[in-house]
């Protein structure tokens, strides 16, 4: 192995502690999947079915239901299946609201990280999935609604920004030839997140009625350990040297983190770095789509995450086990752990493949695959009350369907929009594409269950044309990333805008130095 590809114990170390920061991303939202049924039970008594103060001091007889259960309610007997629109509409907020967090700090992770730096901004960050993790922990003890769709929000804002804090750190201490594989792990720490809050969400567990706010509470247990361990990692030798100027400290870091006596290579590069950001000029969100060069690869950037949000990849993460239900699963939180391995075991997988096929082939391979899922379970749940079997078929679809979203459309647009732009416009791309990716997450969250119950077993045929279009965007419109330098990715781009490769390369290099042209 070369020194390049040398693992060192610092370097894992401080890229395990850095994805700590994903793993709660992850948890957070697979956690609000499995007690569902339980909250919303609890949301029906409180929400519909109060005791005033004079009646809860009298009252022997209420208690919060089960879902299996017939609600006693000082002798009435009200049925818990209907829908109630108030308590379909708290619930799908206390699923949704996790994103609306997201949104508003995922344009805040790049100035958390400059302004404290890269150790020190993910110990900042901590402090809000400790708040959030403390209101859901006493949900249960106070107006449980409030207290959950508020500490949703709080961990939202805080994944938010670890959505861009832990990528960046990890990129800047891994070397050149394992950065795409450990770039990855930030994904596969999301996905192992969501397979854990899953199996302790099983109701033999902590997915019960008297411990579902331990489980909602839980994810700042491994904040904790973060914040333990963040003492012991090196800050970023990049950051130290590009933005502080503290070459020593840097030269310091890098032996630590490669297991090298002399970091000259990796000095001359972040030097090389330095130079060109100090040379190229800054470009604004607005200048993004108002200058001819950057316009189409900001829409292009822009069209990955909505396709990867919209390809309904997380109507299953948060609804799963009513999927399954409707699907007519007899123990359907089961199917949903078993989508949980199936997504950890691709990711893994990714890990292999983003460095030896085509980000866009892999893109394509993905949605292509999804699309043939979401009509296959679409099948399945119209003829599931002619054929029972029918039920195996569509839980077989939304394994695979879950397969190739990790494939390619899970981990590959963050990193094809930084191949896209360099260093001048690369910060302002990447916050517009993270909060897009936030808001389409949102707006799923928000609207998969009433979408669900409008469609019935439709509901995916709706995803089917959603991914017809997307795979059909780009397979027309995204140029290969692979091996490319950002030089050779804007001539492509320039050459699908005005149909062949005009101009010669100085001319491109221009474009990135600040030399833009105009609309």
């Amino acid at each position: 192995m070369t020194e390049d590809k040398k693992f060192t114990g610092t370097l894992l170390l401080a890229v395990f502690t850095a994805v700590l920061g994903s793993f709660q991303f992850g948890y957070n939202l697979g956690v609000i999947n499995a007690p569902q049924k339980i909250i919303v039970a609890h949301y029906r008594t409180l929400l519909v079915f109060p005791l005033d103060e004079e009646e809860a001091q009298n009252s022997t007889d209420v208690y919060i239901p089960t879902p299996q259960s017939t609600i006693h309610y000082q002798e009435k007997e009200i049925d818990p299946d209907p829908s109630i629109p108030i308590v379909t509409m708290y619930w799908s907020l206390s699923v949704s609201i996790f994103a609306v967090g997201g949104m508003i700090s995922s344009f805040f992770g790049g100035w958390l990280g400059d302004k404290l730096g890269r150790i020190k901004g993910m110990l900042a960050a901590n402090s809000l999935s400790f708040i959030g993790s403390l209101l859901m922990a006493i949900a249960k003890f106070g107006p449980s609604h409030i207290l959950i769709i508020a500490g949703r929000f709080i961990s939202g804002l805080y994944c938010g920004l670890v959505s861009g804090l832990v990528p960046m750190y990890v990129g800047e201490i891994s070397p050149i030839s394992l950065r795409g594989a450990l770039g990855t792990l930030h994904q596969l720490a999301i996905v192992t997140g969501i397979l854990v809050s899953q199996v302790i969400g099983l109701d033999f567990i902590l997915g019960n009625d008297d411990m579902w706010p331990i489980l909602l509470g839980l994810c700042a247990a491994p904040a904790v350990l973060q914040s333990l361990l963040l003492f012991f990692c090196p800050e970023s030798p990049s950051y130290l040297y590009i933005k502080l100027g503290e070459e020593n400290k840097a030269k310091i870091n890098l032996k630590k983190l490669r297991g090298c006596s002399d970091p000259t290579k990796d000095i001359t590069e972040m030097k090389k770095e330095k130079e060109e950001a100090a040379n190229e000029k800054k470009v604004s969100i607005i200048q993004l789509f108002t200058m001819a060069s950057y316009r189409q690869p900001i829409l292009v950037a822009l069209m990955l995450h909505m396709a990867q949000q919209f390809s309904g990849i997380n109507g299953i993460f948060y609804y799963s086990t009513n999927i399954f239900h409707t699907a007519g699963i007899g123990q359907p939180v089961y199917a949903t752990i078993g989508v949980g391995v199936v997504n950890t075991v691709f990711t893994v997988v990714s890990v292999f493949l983003v460095e030896k096929a085509g980000r866009r082939s892999l893109f394509l391979v993905g949605m292509a695959g999804m699309l043939v899922c979401a009509i296959t379970m679409t099948v399945g749940l119209v003829l599931l009350n002619q054929f029972s079997w029918m039920s195996y078929v569509s839980m077989i679809a939304i394994f695979l369907f879950v397969s190739f979203f990790e494939i390619g459309p899970g981990p590959i647009p963050w990193f094809m929009v930084a191949e896209f732009f360099s260093q001048g416009p690369r910060p302002a791309a990447i916050a517009i594409a993270a909060f897009c990716n936030w808001t389409c997450n949102f707006l799923v969250a928000l609207s998969f269950q009433y979408i669900a119950e409008f469609c019935g077993p439709y509901v995916f045929a709706l995803f089917s044309a959603v991914l017809l279009g997307f795979t059909l965007f780009i397979f027309f419109k995204v140029p290969e990333t692979k091996g490319k330098s950002f030089e050779e990715i804007a001539a492509e781009f320039r050459k699908r805008r005005r149909g062949s490769a005009k101009g010669p390369k100085t001319s491109v290099e221009l474009e990135y130095l600040g030399a833009k042209e105009n609309v």
